[in-house]
């Protein structure tokens, strides 16, 4: 088996919240929604070539409300410039750190409660005193 490509597909409540969100805060552009971008039920999000899919939850499933136990990390160039663009627009999960794992990230929360993080790599992995 060969894989090529690995895509996310969440399941969200308010699909046209969840759009707003990720175009007017992260800087995404829908791509692709179906069957319509006036009310989709699915949709594609496209920034610097990284693709999130949303779709409304399936009427079959048997979670409540969409959740997951993880995270989406998004790896930047510079962490503090990203966390000044984002910090006051989410919920922040926790602020900007230099971990001893030789990353200096942050966390949010998106419209939905997923957690999103956003790291760079420290220079000779290290943080910074």
């Amino acid at each position: 088996m060969r894989l090529l490509h690995q895509k996310t597909m969440l399941e969200v409540n308010n699909l046209a919240e969840t759009i707003a969100f990720y175009t007017e805060n992260l800087g995404f552009t829908c791509c692709a929604a179906f069957p319509d971008v006036e009310s989709p039920t699915w949709a594609a999000l496209e920034r610097d070539g990284i693709e999130l899919m949303f779709s409304v939850r399936n009427a079959h499933s048997p979670v409540e409300n969409p959740t997951m136990t993880g995270a989406l990390y998004f790896t930047v160039k510079n962490a503090t410039e990203a966390w000044e663009l984002l910090k006051d627009k989410a919920r922040i999960e926790y602020p900007i750190e230099d971990f001893d794992y030789g990353m200096r990230e942050f966390a949010i929360r998106d419209c939905n409660g997923y957690l999103l993080q956003f790291g760079q790599e420290l220079e000779g992995g290290e943080p910074e005193m």
